[in-house]
């Protein structure tokens, strides 16, 4: 028999370090991945942008091809057709361009005189004495004594040298020109050719996406078709608004006097296809020649006032109306992506900027591992409205909770909302956006909050209940109130409380609230409220709310035991324990929302002849029912 020990294997290491060092290895190569590829994007740009373009101009002309494939027209001859089409409208808008701008450079000599007129006539407003004198004057003596010790004066007995570079002879500078010339044709034929072969591939092309995507023929799918729509959508909808912004320009322009004013138009067009940079480099053109044509200074502050008024109506009417939720960037999104892609690709680069990103948006939505780019690029927003609202109480901006309060309530509501809407709609915030916020704090209580958090939440709400309870006013006596709500333990149940007696009030139910806690109290609470109350709401914020519900249920049945009891149970929603609780304790009712709180103390008024609505039609009752035998609806022939 063999005593040796066996040694017992290695300990394993601890796994939160591992989990650790797996996440920073992850994290280490998601950036090296980008920078790989940041790199490559740059490298590779002579290929990677006509690659680009053709993709963005397949997106574009693939609706039409597929219209002409519905008309019955064959695949071939469809692409043709469009593509024909395409360099049709592009070639003849850059002939007419090249035709109008060779005639207008020949009118410009005529137009220097306007310009030292004009320009004379400026220097006479800023010539005299003014504030700057004297800053002026002290810079022209600054580079005056710079000239004075100019090392490039002549110094004599030293012979000057003059460097005379190498001149140029006509075949060069020939060659030089058609290299320009030659380069954006290239691309634009590369460009071309990459559209047709996209086109005649595109559903083979479709099939290797999925593929690439991973295989999950759903997701890859739904992926690629929002990216067609929203591409497509862009584009689409980004040359309808370049054409009614474009169009005005033009005949604006030629209404002014200002030369080549259709130029000036297809100028607009195409340059709002650059964000940010296009309109004003559109603008810039149509101003410089009305100040260069017209002595006086009225057609510069006409054309002025025809840009500023299109400006506004496309930036604040159509392009809203036109666009929606095309891309589904943010505004500071695609400046960023404009930012970064002019970097890497330059001007074509901020052109191409916002649909790349819009793809790189897509593919957030459906691939886990870049969801962070979705938070990042989205114009959606990335926290709910109850966690918005707990967020800006626990960070002391009350100011902010009732920004959050009103944007939900205005939401949807008509021009001139009624009293009823309006109630519907403040109940409806403490159903969705406050109650679950005070139940997201009370989760966290006494694991992730911090005492600094707990009071900032508690001032924080009570606060917020003072103000938003000033704005909303209720417009009943709640002297002699019918529901008392009140709070079980903890601070928030005090809070929620009064939300409660808020919501009932303005639903013409008197109620009252207490700014003290059942439990912390004694029965002199309970013995102390009005004679007119025939129901207790009980707000409980607490995961096993049994102890409390035996507690205040032997507390209130015994000071008043003809009143009606009800349980709001907020952070424990379980059917079980609701089920449990009024088998036990049998209250009135057991409830978990607001809206199902208000239902219960409805039925119950009802059950005891005094619901507002009853006596509401109690007061015209005989009248109603004059009207009903005037009309002979009460006759035995129209009874069913």
């Amino acid at each position: 028999m063999n005593n040796d020990k066996v040694p017992y294997p290695p300990e394993p290491p601890s796994t939160a370090l591992d989990l650790s060092t797996q996440k920073a290895l992850r994290t280490m190569a998601g950036f090296v991945i980008a920078a790989i590829i940041i790199f490559s994007l740059y490298v590779g740009q002579d290929i990677f942008i006509p690659l680009a373009l053709s993709v963005l101009l397949a997106f574009l002309l693939a609706p039409l091809v597929i219209r002409l494939k519905k008309w019955g027209l064959p695949q071939l001859p469809s692409i043709a057709i469009v593509v024909l089409l395409a360099l049709s409208i592009l070639g003849g808008a850059t002939a007419y361009l090249g035709f109008q701008l060779s005639q207008l450079s020949q009118e410009l000599p005529q137009y220097q005189d306007t310009i030292r007129e004009k320009m004379s006539s400026v220097k006479s407003y800023t010539s005299g004495p003014s504030v700057w004198d004297g800053a002026i004057s002290t810079f022209e003596t600054l580079e005056k004594s710079f000239k004075d010790v100019s090392p490039d004066e002549k110094v004599e007995g030293v012979p000057q040298v003059q460097v005379i570079g190498e001149q140029k002879n006509q075949t060069e500078v020939a060659k030089e020109w058609l290299s320009a010339l030659l380069s954006p044709l290239a691309t634009a034929g590369i460009v071309f050719l990459f559209v047709v072969l996209i086109l005649l591939s595109r559903k083979d092309l479709h099939d290797r996406m999925l593929k690439l995507l991973g295989g999950n023929l759903n997701v890859g799918t739904d992926a690629l078709s929002e990216a067609a729509d929203r591409i497509g959508t862009y584009l689409r909808m980004q040359l309808l608004v370049n054409v009614t912004y474009g169009l005005p320009m033009a005949i604006g322009l030629w209404m002014i006097g200002v030369p080549a004013a259709i130029v000036w138009g297809l100028v607009a067009v195409v340059m709002r296809f650059i964000p940010y940079v296009g309109p004003m480099v559109s603008a810039l053109f149509p101003l410089t020649l009305a100040f260069a044509v017209d002595p006086g200074w009225n057609m510069v502050l006409w054309t002025i006032g025809l840009i500023l008024l299109l400006e506004l109506i496309s930036n604040n009417v159509i392009e809203p109306w036109l666009y929606g939720e095309s891309t589904g960037l943010s505004t500071l999104a695609i400046i960023i992506a404009a930012t970064f892609w002019t970097s890497v690709w330059g001007p074509v680069g901020l052109i191409l900027s916002t649909p790349l990103t819009a793809c790189l948006l897509v593919l957030a939505n459906y691939i886990p591992a870049l969801s962070f780019m979705k938070i990042l690029l989205g114009n959606e927003s990335v926290l709910t409205p109850d966690q918005r609202f707990y967020q800006r109480l626990v960070a002391d901006d009350v100011d902010e909770a009732l920004d959050v309060a009103k944007h939900y309530i205005q939401a949807d509501l008509p021009k001139k909302p009624s009293d009823e809407v309006m109630i519907r709609k403040i109940n409806a915030f403490y159903e969705d956006v406050a109650i679950p916020a005070i139940r997201l704090f009370s989760q966290t209580h006494n694991t992730e909050a911090s005492a600094e958090h707990r009071l900032s939440m508690q001032q924080g709400l009570k606060l917020f209940n003072h103000e938003f309870q000033t704005q909303y006013p209720v417009q009943i006596d709640t002297t002699q109130p019918q529901v008392a709500c009140l709070g079980a333990r903890w601070e928030i149940d005090i809070m929620s409380a009064s939300m409660l007696a808020h919501g009932l009030n303005l639903r013409h139910i008197a109620a009252m609230s207490l700014n003290e806690a059942l439990i912390q109290s004694d029965h002199q609470i309970i013995q102390s409220l009005p004679k007119t109350v025939q129901m207790i709401c009980i707000s409980i914020f607490h995961q096993q709310p049994l102890a409390q519900v035996r507690l205040l249920t032997q507390k209130i049945r015994t000071a008043l035991p003809e009143v009606k009891l009800i349980f709001a149970l907020w952070a424990n929603t379980s059917d079980e324990l609701r089920d449990d609780i009024q088998r036990r304790f049998k209250p009135d009712a057991v409830v978990s929302s607001v809206n199902e709180l208000m239902l219960s103390i409805d039925a119950l008024m009802l059950g005891q002849g005094e619901n507002p609505a009853r006596s509401i039609m109690a007061e015209n009752e005989n009248e109603r029912l004059e009207a009903l035998h005037a009309l002979s609806l009460l006759s035995a022939e129209t009874l069913p």
